[in-house]
This record gives C-alpha cells, sequence and structure tokens, in this order.
C-alpha cells in the first residue's frame, strides 16, 4: 500500500523566479527505505517540509499530497503530528528543553499522554539508545551525536509510521554515523517503519534503500533501486551523477567493461561486495613490495624550514572551575600553505580548539600564539550565526564593508566568489530561505572576504553536495598556493584523504596521532576511506579510486 503519493507537485518561494519543486510524481510504499540525493537547493529539503504538514513553507504550490490515500492537509492534527516524524539536518533546531528527560517527555506530553504510558516508552526507548546517564543532564552538555539521537528517540516515542530525515548524519563522526544509521535500518527492518532519508554521504545509506530518487532543479531526474542507478549512471546519465553512488560501485564503473553492467545483481555498493569483486576479478597485484603503511607519525611531508603561522603550546581548556578538561595540554603547529584536517569522535573537543585559536575561548593554561601579523578566520559549523541581513547578497556586501573594501574591490570579490560557489540565483534569497548546503557556502564565502592567513573551518563539507565540495577544493587549493593556511574540523574521511596536507586524531584532550593522509588513514580501522577498507590488503596505503590502477 502507498504511503505517500505525489501528483505533479509544484512549489515557489515567495520573489523566487523559479520553482523549488517542479512537477514531481512519486509514490512511496509502507516499509520502503527511500534516499533523496541531489546537489544543494535541488529541493530536497523543501520536499521534506511538504511531507512533515506543520513546516510546510511559506510560498505558492499546486499538486496533491497524499498520506494512506487522504490529502494530507485534511489530516487532524494528531495524526498528522504523531505518525510523520521528522528529524532535522542541525540537531540544535529541534531541541526545545533544557534537560534530556524534559526533552524526551515534550512532545508526548503535546500528545495528552498519560503518565503510565510516557513512563513506559521513556524507559523503553532510553534503554535502546542508551541514553539512561543522561537523562538528567543538560541539553547543551550534550555533542552533536548525542544530540542527534535525542531528536530521533523523542521523534520514535510517538512510535511513527512515516520517518523523515534530512541530512541526519552530516555531523557526526563516522562511527556515530554509521551506529546511527544502524538503528535505522533496524526500525526499517524490524518495524517495517517508513524511511524518507535525505543525504549527501551515501556510503552507508544508499546500500539500505530499497529506491533512490534523485532530485535536480526541484524535478525528478531518475529513480529506482540503487544497482538500477548505478547502471543508468554508468550508461546514461552524466558524469557528475557518479558523485552520489558508493565508492565500491564507483570503482566497479572505473575499472569495468560495459558489458558487466547488464548483470544486476553483480553491481557493488559495499565494501564488502567490492572485495570480492575485486578477488574475483584479481585486478589487484597480491604483491605490495614498497607499500608498507609509514609507521612515523612525525612524517608529515613538511619541510623543516616550513614557516610556523600557529603554535599551540601544552594548551589546558575547561568551560566551568569544577568542569572536566576539555583540552589537556594540546601541542600543535601549522605550517604557512599547508591544509590541516583535524579529526575525531564528537564531543572530543574539536570545536573547542578552534574557538580557543580563533581567540573566542581562552585558555586556562598554555598558549595558542600566531605569528606576527597574521590573522585568522573563523566559520562555526552552524551558519545561521553570520546572517543578519535580508538578502545572500546584502550579507556578502556588509561583510566586505566591514572589511574595509572599496566599492570595486567589494563587487570583484563578490562577483568571484559568487562564480566558485554558484550563488548567482541566491543574490535576492533571505539567507534563512535557502537550504542548509547554500547557507554554508554563503557563511565561507563571507569569511573570506575577511582575507585570512589563517582559515579555521568547523565542518565546512557538512550539507554540500559532491560537486559544491570539488568547488570548495579548488578554492582551498589556490588559497594555499598564495600562502594561506587552514585547519579543518571534519568527519568527511573522504574529503581529507583527498585534500589535507596533514591529518591530525584529537582524542582525550589532546593530538593522538599526526601525519600525512596516507601514513594517518592507513593506520586506522574506521577512520579511513572505502576504497582503503576494500584494497588495504594489496596497497595499504591506497585512499582514493584515483590511488587504484
Amino acid at each position: 500500500m502507498e504511503i505517500i503519493t505525489a501528483e505533479r507537485l509544484s512549489f515557489r518561494y515567495p520573489d523566487e523566479s523559479r520553482n523549488s519543486l517542479d512537477e514531481l510524481s512519486f509514490s512511496v510504499n509502507e516499509g520502503e527505505f527511500v534516499v533523496l540525493c541531489g546537489p544543494s537547493g535541488c529541493g530536497k529539503t523543501t520536499l521534506l517540509r511538504h511531507l512533515k504538514r506543520e513546516l510546510t513553507p511559506v510560498g505558492t504550490g499546486s499538486g496533491t499530497l497524499k498520506y494512506q490515500g487522504q490529502l494530507l492537509a485534511e489530516l487532524s492534527p494528531e495524526r498528522a503530528a504523531g505518525e510523520i516524524g521528522m528529524v532535522f539536518q542541525n540537531p540544535d533546531a529541534q531541541i526545545v528543553m533544557d534537560t534530556v528527560w524534559h526533552e524526551l517527555a515534550f512532545s508526548m506530553e503535546n500528545m495528552g499522554y498519560p503518565p503510565s504510558v510516557m513512563r513506559s516508552r521513556l524507559a523503553e526507548i532510553s534503554g535502546l539508545f542508551g541514553l539512561e546517564p543522561l537523562l538528567y543532564k543538560s541539553v547543551h552538555e550534550l555533542s552533536g551525536g548525542q544530540k542527534q539521537l535525542l531528536n530521533l528517540a523523542s521523534v520514535l516515542l510517538l512510535q511513527p509510521k512515516l520517518l523523515l530525515l534530512d541530512e541526519p548524519t552530516s555531523q557526526l563522526d563516522p562511527v556515530a554515523a554509521r551506529e546511527f544509521i544502524g538503528i535505522l535500518q533496524r526500525l526499517n527492518e524490524e518495524m517495517s517503519m517508513t524511511i524518507v532519508i535525505s543525504e549527501h554521504r551515501l556510503e552507508e545509506v544508499l546500500p539500505l534503500a530499497d529506491r533512490v530518487l534523485l532530485l535536480e532543479d526541484g524535478a525528478l531526474k531518475a529513480e529506482g533501486s540503487p544497482r538500477e542507478m548505478v547502471r543508468r549512471i554508468g550508461k546514461e546519465l552524466s558524469s557528475s551523477h557518479l558523485a552520489y553512488l558508493p565508492t565500491a560501485a564507483r570503482l566497479f564503473l572505473r575499472l569495468s567493461p560495459e558489458a558487466e553492467y547488464a548483470e544486476l545483481n553483480s553491481l557493488p555498493l559495499t565494501v564488502r561486495e567490492g572485495k570480492q569483486w575485486l578477488q574475483k576479478r584479481r585486478l589487484l597485484e597480491t604483491d605490495a613490495k614498497g607499500m608498507a603503511v609509514a609507521g612515523s607519525v612525525a612524517n608529515t611531508g613538511l619541510s623543516t624550514d616550513a614557516e610556523v603561522l600557529l603554535n599551540c603550546r601544552e594548551v589546558t581548556f575547561r568551560y566551568e572551575q569544577d568542569g572536566p578538561e576539555v583540552l589537556k595540554k594540546l601541542s600543535l603547529l601549522l605550517f604557512r600553505g599547508e591544509l590541516l584536517t583535524i579529526m575525531g569522535g564528537n564531543g572530543a573537543g574539536k570545536s573547542t580548539l578552534l574557538h580557543v585559536i580563533s581567540g573566542l575561548a581562552k585558555p586556562q593554561r598554555g598558549k595558542a600564539e600566531l605569528a606576527k601579523g597574521v590573522s585568522a578566520g573563523y566559520l562555526a559549523q552552524n551558519p545561521l550565526l553570520y546572517f543578519s541581513q535580508d538578502t545572500v547578497l546584502e550579507e556578502l556586501q556588509h561583510m566586505a564593508h566591514y572589511a574595509g573594501m572599496t566599492e570595486a574591490e567589494s563587487q570583484h570579490e563578490i562577483a568571484e566568489l559568487t562564480a566558485i560557489f554558484q550563488l548567482q540565483d541566491l543574490w535576492g534569497s533571505h539567507p534563512q530561505d535557502i537550504s542548509g548546503g547554500q547557507q554554508q557556502k554563503v557563511a565561507l564565502a563571507m569569511v573570506l572576504l575577511l582575507k585570512p592567513d589563517i582559515l579555521l573551518l568547523d565542518e565546512p563539507t557538512k550539507g554540500l553536495d559532491p560537486g559544491a565540495k570539488e568547488n570548495l577544493a579548488s578554492l582551498l587549493l589556490h588559497l594555499r598556493s598564495q600562502g594561506a593556511s587552514i585547519i579543518i574540523v571534519t568527519h568527511d574521511v573522504e574529503f581529507a584523504a583527498r585534500h589535507a596536507s596533514r591529518c591530525a586524531m584529537l582524542f582525550d584532550g589532546g593530538i593522538t596521532a599526526e601525519g600525512t593522509p596516507e601514513s594517518f588513514f592507513s593506520a586506522n580501522y574506521f577512520y579511513t576511506t572505502a576504497v582503503n577498507r576494500m584494497v588495504r590488503d594489496w596497497l595499504p596505503q591506497a585512499l582514493t579510486i584515483e590511488d587504484v590502477n
């Protein structure tokens, strides 16, 4: 039975020149796991907000949207709120109460559940999600991963039939993201819960899908099972769509003759399937001479005379006088022209370290010193913190004015950044009305207008589609060639492996490992790329598809 049916669904935001949704027609069956993918601004979030009636955006629309055969607009408030749940991209945007206990109880109280039912459901969900130790904690003490689990648990307490998720793993570390997706798989398989999820990180989620919907410019570009999408992209669609496939599938398309596409079940989606296919084809030599993992932490690929722009010396920081130490005698150097990625679990202190380096937080002991005359620009995880104007263009002009640019300089710099991040069509849009990925690009462009010597970026690829990530990488390479240095806090292993010059792991308040991407990732088990997990028995330091010939 169809749980969702859309017929010629169109929608346009106020004052926009084009539709955000354009004649969308599709259906979702009960118990299906459906993945939405496509570039930033293609309409994924707008579509999900239409499916969650209470979040329907303001604008003009047409077409019909039905839930279990009934017009969505005609559902009773209790049924619409209880049977359709949604988890947002930004964990903080969904939390409304002060403690974990109060947040979990909030939705049930609004639905008027009796206390006995509330306590029974709380006990069950808290055990399933491991939230019991956190029940009486302030929500402000939780990491990003814990907040996202809290949001999912709060939604599930109403026992919805349809679960909508908008980039739910974008702020989670690789381990937490895998655990989160594992919970979604259990809900789908064991509870037959219908799931519609929008994601850019498709490595783990796509193999679980029954169907994939690929959106472009608000229209449905293609749909089908994951393997059908692999074959279509390999044969029909543009090469730009390759980025939406799991690594195993992309490696298959790169190394296979077109004749192999015919057997649908042979198309690999997971690391296991990819490795089995490689073994079957014997595409990799077993002789790995000269490919041993470099075990030296000191192997950073930097010359010993490189100029030091930042020196963190035994930095110790805690938020409260009697609270735990978030950073513990942390030491770190940043050299001119390098791109350093800092990884670690949610709550490890990565964002705190950027706060200390940027001067937003003062360490209790130790120092984070910038070289003389060096400036630092900081981009926080939440781009909404940077917006105060009515349009995207006004935001950029305001920042250029703050940076002391002349009118001519302002026009030139804004035009250049607009082209890089493809913001031309957004100049007249309100920053609050654009997608999360577009907001991220606008905020980054604003920081770049300040022309800092050191760029501090907290999860800059969050919400970005693959094409936007490559544009960002090209820009960062250009900045490095001009002498700028960059620190990126990220959970995006693939981006770090491809573009970093040095990687570091933050654990227990300090830097526990650092090195070139090849030495760093090949020594890890979870914090490594899908390619490395597939081929490390033959090519221990291969990280990307390009590394595998």
